[in-house]
């Protein structure tokens, strides 16, 4: 049975991190409600568009958070950007949802101090800036207790000032290139 404050969380992530997807919902299992999309949920033979709209109204605009496992090459992927930015967006339909990223072992910056923006999806970035951001970064841990305390204060954030930034233009493609190099403006 969901608790008063289990979660509905949607997992971003790109596909070549699917294991730590995986593990994630496991070790979050009875913590959260996972609303990712699984393997055979949507045909593969619609458009892009209508897979985006099945993704934004069956499964984002019924979470409260959006968590983003990062791996090394997450930045470059259309699907998580467009994903943050309908987490992002606040409509009757699709209302707004708490963001949190999740820096996985994979990641060059996990386990560092500090960590590089240009390494993390951009409109993910564009909201860990300021003195108040309105998402959060950790690092990837087993821990579930951990975890629920960073997506409840995901979800606390989601009513702060100012709105979150979701000015970038959406991704077209993948952007390319060594996932080292980071995406440029």
């Amino acid at each position: 049975m969901v608790g008063a404050k289990t979660r509905k969380v949607f997992i971003s992530f790109h596909h070549r991190d699917e294991v730590y997807k995986t593990r994630f919902a496991r070790i979050m299992d009875g913590n959260i409600v996972d609303k990712s999309v699984e393997d055979g949920d949507i045909d593969s033979s619609n458009n892009t568009d209508r897979i985006r709209r099945i993704i934004r109204d069956n499964f984002i605009a019924d979470a409260t958070v959006t968590v983003v496992l990062i791996g090394e090459c997450t930045w470059q992927r259309k699907h998580v950007d467009w994903e943050v930015g309908s987490s992002l967006r606040d409509t009757s339909k699709n209302p707004r949802c708490g963001l949190l990223g999740i820096l996985l072992p994979t990641h060059p910056d996990y386990g560092r101090r500090e960590y590089n923006p240009r390494l993390m999806p951009p409109r993910l970035a564009d909201n860990l800036r300021g003195s108040s951001p309105y998402a959060a970064i950790h690092d990837w841990t087993d821990n579930p207790v951990s975890v629920k305390g960073w997506i409840n204060a995901a979800f606390g954030r989601i009513s702060r000032q100012p709105d979150p930034d979701n000015t970038r233009d959406q991704f077209g493609k993948n952007r390319s290139g060594p996932c080292s190099a980071g995406w440029q403006d």
